[in-house]
């Protein structure tokens, strides 16, 4: 989700703003994605080289997060969202870990779509804490087994937004045959409209998984 400081920066506001209105562009588009038979929506919403951002704007990040787990959850529990986190959480204080652990929870055994949040997130950091789970032979199913997102099935579609054409260290290996899509809208301009044409787009593509056209996969 890019974009949010150039959005604050061309608006003349402060990237706090902008990472607030960049929160209800997700918002805008939770509530409206479900319709397009999207099942998993996974975002990446603070990386692990974040942290090396100025403490203020580390600061209103953490803030704004915990404003949206202790008010919005109850609106997701409602509208059937399951909740889920990915990324190293012990980087996070302990109140913000309580929450995540009280989202997850109250929205378990909810169906209508999963959310995921990718959060202290390292693709990278995430294959390293795989790698260190897997206890015998390493195989290409011991590592799906054991990366943060083996719950879920891989993504078929990655959308970056904000015109930056590269994976940041997002969902490495599991975005090995995923299908990718640039936009240069700005992350807070994102609208189910510009959903639609990205999935659009997507429906166009052939997808052979590195098979040829006519031949079983």
């Amino acid at each position: 989700m890019d974009g949010n400081g150039r959005w604050a920066t061309r608006h003349g506001t402060s990237r706090k703003a902008g990472h607030q209105q960049g929160s209800e562009a997700l918002r805008n588009l939770l509530e409206n994605s479900r319709e397009l038979g999207v099942e998993v929506f996974t975002v990446y919403a603070f990386s692990s080289e974040n942290w090396q951002r100025s403490p203020e704007e580390v600061s209103d990040l953490m803030d704004l997060l915990r404003y949206y787990l202790r008010h919005e959850i109850k609106k997701l529990h409602k509208d059937g969202v399951k909740v889920c986190f990915i990324g190293d959480r012990t980087a996070l204080s302990s109140d913000l870990q309580t929450e995540l652990e009280k989202a997850e929870l109250l929205t378990e055994n909810n169906q209508a779509l999963t959310l995921v949040v990718a959060l202290s997130y390292g693709s990278r950091q995430e294959l390293v804490r795989a790698m260190n789970k897997i206890d015998g032979e390493i195989t290409v199913d011991a590592v799906c087994n054991a990366l943060d997102t083996a719950n879920w099935p891989e993504p078929d579609l990655l959308i970056r937004t904000g015109g930056e054409k590269r994976l940041s260290n997002f969902l490495l290996w599991q975005c090995a045959y995923t299908e990718l899509y640039f936009t240069e809208t700005l992350w807070p301009d994102f609208t189910i409209e510009h959903l639609h044409e990205a999935l659009a787009d997507y429906a166009q593509r052939e997808r052979r998984f590195g098979s040829r056209p006519g031949l079983a996969a």
